[in-house]
């Protein structure tokens, strides 16, 4: 994935899909939690558009489209997965792209971008810890601790050495999915049921496309994100810094 794209995989997928369906409609957390599987399985972002291109392509010929908007990036997945591999293909066979002379990277973000994004989610974690009652003292310990975590990469931004914003990406990934795990841990059966319930109704129309390993990551994905939502945590990552 080139430097342009590695923090705007998001966004960029976003905006085509919202382009491509002809209405700027809120993505669900369920398209969401697919982009998060396409993102952490590495699929190059190019990919990623010219399997939304051939989705719609292939929805446009079946009866379903007959005057029907496609609403899910759902429908996508099996495209998508083609895509990246007919890339990885054509990568194979290119042999090595030749050296460039070295060229000074632009920054992703600036730091002041990325202060702020680092204290808005301070901020976050620590309304989200005091808002828990003292039944859920070891979730708020937890919360605490992500918080301590979030703070102490501060001072990374106020060094005078270059910032290696992939390294604070790794970073807050870390934190992030200790604070996941943690969530999974602390929630109540109830509410992982009714999360569960929600994702097979929405997966309804589109299940018979998907692998069982594609289902199992997106489950996965799907929980993380609602178990946040639920308990009002931001997501730590740069992925959501816009």
């Amino acid at each position: 994935m080139d430097a342009f794209n590695y923090f705007n995989y998001f966004t960029e997928i976003e905006e085509y899909f919202w382009r491509k369906r002809g209405a700027h409609l809120l993505v669900s957390p369920l398209d969401w939690a697919i982009v998060e599987t396409w993102q952490r399985a590495g699929i190059p972002l190019e990919a990623v558009l010219r399997g939304i291109d051939s989705a719609f392509e292939s929805y446009a010929r079946s009866r379903r489209g007959a005057g029907r908007p496609l609403k899910s990036l759902a429908y996508c997945v099996d495209a998508v997965l083609d895509a990246a591999a007919e890339k990885q293909e054509t990568s194979a066979g290119a042999g090595p792209e030749p050296k460039r002379a070295a060229k000074q990277a632009e920054p992703f973000f600036s730091r002041e971008e990325l202060r702020n994004f680092l204290r808005r989610n301070i901020e976050r974690l620590e309304q989200a810890a005091g808002r828990l009652d003292s039944s859920d003292a070891e979730l708020a310990r937890r919360i605490a601790q992500a918080r301590a975590s979030v703070a102490n990469l501060m001072p990374l931004l106020d060094s005078p050495a270059d910032l290696d914003v992939e390294n604070l990406e790794r970073r807050l990934s870390a934190v992030e999915e200790r604070l996941s795990a943690a969530l999974l841990a602390q929630a109540d059966e109830n509410m992982l049921v009714n999360i569960h319930s929600d994702l097979d109704r929405q997966l309804a129309p589109y299940r018979r496309r998907m692998s069982a390993e594609q289902l199992g990551q997106l489950e996965r994905q799907y929980t993380q994100k609602r178990l946040l939502e639920r308990f009002g945590l931001p997501r730590l990552s740069l992925f959501y810094l816009n």
